[in-house]
């Protein structure tokens, strides 16, 4: 007979019966909970679920996962945005499926502005003041330039959209890439380097300054004071194409023309060959009609008169008549 398991060996746990143990021990431990602190990444599922990342508002590196559920998110009164400080009642639970910490949200309300966001407020003012957003400065796009330039990473989806984009739009107009990382501290001298290259070397006609989506802190980047002032001194004018329509970055408010997305930009910065040249076509046609009229008018006039040299006996006898 096998012996019997020893009393003092420990419990061999399913990881789907220990995700739940823990999560009943934390429901029972803390029961429902109120915490502080600043969004990240927030986004509304088509679902009407929210999920987001509830960062220290002290700064700290700690973060804690979060789920408001379609119920509870049609009862906020506010439109909550990245870097916003906020106050969240709900309960500590376990996502089982990866084993995740989350805070299933049954409440959220405003507790003031976050500390990035407050940063950008007042960046903003400042360089508002200064007239570096003015309307004024903003200059229109060349119709059709010859070569566009291209501003972000090399590993960014934003610069296979922007090329897929103009080649199929277009395939004339030439492409130049200025690279340069578009997220973490390496990227706002990066990104005023690459658009001081492109105004240095003079070889395109727009330039696109460009990158995909993220939370406040991914594009952060295109807050930077030096990115923005880089933009206004541009002497090529600049489409900005940085997230997605939500997302606002002071880098827009200083570029020529706003893009929501790097589509966008890439299709405001290079019209539609065949739409110009339908557009040509049309123009042909109209200056076909009236051409082909008047030189119609001349035909007739001539062919009068060749008419008449074509008799000349008949004048002469008509002549003689006359005498």
């Amino acid at each position: 007979m096998a012996d019997a398991p020893s009393a003092s060996a420990p419990q061999v746990w399913g990881v789907a019966a220990l995700l739940l143990a823990i999560g009943d021990a934390l429901a029972a431990r803390f029961g429902a909970v109120a915490v502080a602190g600043e969004l990240s990444g927030f986004s509304r599922a088509p679902s009407g679920h929210c999920y987001f990342t509830l960062k220290d508002a002290d700064g700290d590196a700690a973060t804690l996962r979060c789920a408001m559920f379609r119920r509870a998110a049609a009862l906020l009164d506010f439109v909550p945005r990245d870097g916003q400080r906020v106050t969240l009642r709900g309960r500590l639970a376990v996502y089982e499926p990866r084993g995740e910490l989350q805070l299933v949200v049954e409440s959220m309300r405003p507790a003031g502005e976050g500390t990035l966001y407050e940063q950008f407020l007042r960046l903003k003012a400042r360089l508002e003041a200064e007239g570096l957003f003015d309307a004024s400065r903003k200059r229109a796009l060349p119709r059709f330039p010859r070569a566009v330039g291209v501003v972000t990473s090399l590993a960014a989806a934003a610069l296979h959209d922007v090329l897929s984009a103009l080649a199929r739009r277009a395939p004339h107009v030439r492409v130049v890439v200025y690279p340069a990382p578009v997220q973490g501290p390496d990227a706002p001298p990066a990104l005023a380097a690459a658009i001081a290259t492109a105004a240095r070397r003079a070889e395109v006609d727009t330039l696109i300054v460009c990158r995909g989506g993220g939370s406040l802190e991914d594009l952060w980047a295109f807050n930077d004071e030096r990115v923005v002032r880089a933009i206004a001194a541009s002497p090529i004018p600049v489409v900005c194409g940085v997230g997605h329509e939500t997302d606002v970055t002071l880098a827009d408010f200083a570029a020529d023309l706003r893009a929501p997305t790097p589509t966008a930009a890439a299709e405001l910065a290079a019209p539609s060959q065949r739409q110009a040249l339908e557009q040509l076509d049309a123009l042909a046609l109209r200056l076909h009609r009236p051409l082909r009229r008047t030189l119609d008018a001349h035909a007739q006039r001539l062919d009068q008169r060749a008419l008449q040299l074509a008799r000349p006996s008949a004048l002469l006898a008509a002549h003689r008549q006359r005498q």
